[in-house]
């Protein structure tokens, strides 16, 4: 072959590589064009949801509210003095009285100072006929929260205090704007008299837009809609997550030390592996109806208690912990184990003196993960009875509650559209600032005790 047949071989076959290499060059771009992509959506994504949300959300933690001088009237509030309790009284006697008194304090027709001081600020007199106009403007639950006022401080007894007190919810959603003014009064959820009332004390500065205290420290309410609120739902979360710590973390870790380290590698364990793995890939409901089966059915637990919710969410918590103990535990390097027998160690104290503190940064972020996907979960908690409507914050894990996302879904229910679909965001809001704080804690609990070797 001549020197000019062997130069045009040698060109060709670096024509090809060129083109080859061009060609995966090529595949590589689109490639990361396509990863960036697919990035760029996801966030974008993201930042509609959570932008969504915090726009519908964060007006529900302003709420309409009434600044009025109650005047603890005396010809109103006719009740005796507050019991004290006398010397060589027995305290099961004395709280009888006490309790007599409260139920006097009880049968006071709170709802007429309320009145008296709207009308006061209104400089009109009110009608037989408008009195139940009257009454539109301010929730119902606020007469029992004068009740229990007075009952904590009898001593306002004919004093006048400025108070805060709520707006009803229809009133909030009408000076919020969340409600077509053009509208006929027929399709009105308030009367024209009402309208014209909230407007007018609107302008005048006694209704106002105050951060609302009443959505963190009030359960749920039916008969008053405005002072709804998630203490309720927020206790029997939280309940339920003491449980899912104190039972799911010791066990999880406890089994995946006992399978990783001590337990032989045989069929039984090989089983019980698998097992383990597809238990974490098993709906969420197939552990609310084993709950609703064992714990309620079986074991008659009490319905609709944390107590049942906790055990439910360990049960769904444990394969999660597992997993992820287990996955830290086999990141540790051979060496470390074999460091530690070579100087005498017992198999046990190998584990325990040397393995475990040096997995404990992914043991500790598998199990906070574990607790915040539990703390999100709906679906088995309604199988359970944790959906009833429950009035009232729950002392003890035994108790009837809700909880936060159970609550969501009631509230994203709720007929007064207006009202409650702002007020579902700002639950919305509440949950998933507790998720995150829970992921921050288990990003900043890994790089504090990570140890790099």
């Amino acid at each position: 072959m001549t020197i000019e047949a062997r130069e045009v071989r040698r060109r060709e076959r670096l024509e090809t590589i060129e083109k080859s290499l061009d060609r995966r060059h090529a595949k590589e771009r689109r490639f990361r064009r396509m990863g960036l992509a697919a990035v760029t959506t996801g966030m974008v994504l993201v930042v509609i949801l959570f932008s969504s949300i915090l726009m519908r959300g964060l007006p529900a933690f302003w709420q309409a509210t009434f600044y009025l001088d109650i005047h603890f009237d005396p010809e109103v509030v006719q009740v005796e003095a507050r019991p004290v309790q006398e010397a060589g009284e027995r305290a099961a006697d004395f709280r009888d009285r006490d309790l007599a008194w409260q139920s006097q304090v009880g049968l006071v027709n709170w709802q007429q100072l309320i009145d008296d001081a709207l009308e006061a600020e209104l400089g009109e007199e009110i009608e037989a006929r408008q009195t139940r106009d009257l009454r539109a403007l301010v929730t119902s639950g606020e007469r029992r929260a004068l009740r229990d006022r007075f009952i904590d401080d009898p001593s306002l007894l004919g004093e006048t205090k400025r108070l805060k007190l709520l707006a009803s919810a229809n009133v909030d959603v009408w000076i919020k704007g969340n409600i077509d003014r053009d509208l006929p009064d027929a399709q009105q959820q308030l009367s024209a008299q009402t309208r014209e009332w909230a407007d007018a004390l609107h302008e005048r500065g006694v209704i106002r837009n105050a951060f609302s205290t009443a959505l963190f420290l009030n359960p749920d309410s039916r008969s008053s809609l405005a002072s709804a609120g998630l203490a309720g739902a927020f206790m029997g979360s939280l309940f339920m997550m003491l449980i899912v710590i104190v039972l799911s973390v010791p066990i999880g870790v406890a089994s995946a030390v006992y399978l990783e380290e001590f337990a032989p590698k045989n069929r039984l364990t090989d089983l019980i592996e698998i097992n383990i793995n597809n238990l974490a890939a098993v709906p969420s409901i197939v552990f609310g109806l084993l709950g609703a089966a064992i714990f309620i059915g079986y074991l008659r637990l009490p319905l609709s208690a944390p107590l049942v919710g906790g055990l439910v969410l360990t049960l769904m918590t444990l394969p999660t912990i597992i997993i992820a103990t287990r996955a830290s535990l086999r990141s540790i390097p051979p060496s470390i184990r074999q460091a530690a027998l070579g100087i005498g160690a017992s198999r046990i104290q190998t584990v325990f003196h040397h393995v475990l503190p040096l997995a404990l940064p992914g043991i500790l972020t598998g199990s906070i993960l574990g607790v915040a996907q539990a703390l999100g979960e709906t679906a088995p908690l309604l199988l359970i009875g944790m959906n009833a409507f429950v009035s009232n914050v729950p002392g003890s894990p035994l108790d009837q509650a809700t909880a936060l996302p159970v609550q969501i879904y009631l509230w994203q229910g709720n007929e007064l559209r207006n009202f409650f679909e702002a007020r579902t965001s700002a639950a919305i809001i509440v949950l998933l600032a507790l998720m995150l704080s829970l992921n921050a804690l288990a990003i900043w609990l890994r790089k504090k005790f990570e140890t790099r070797w």
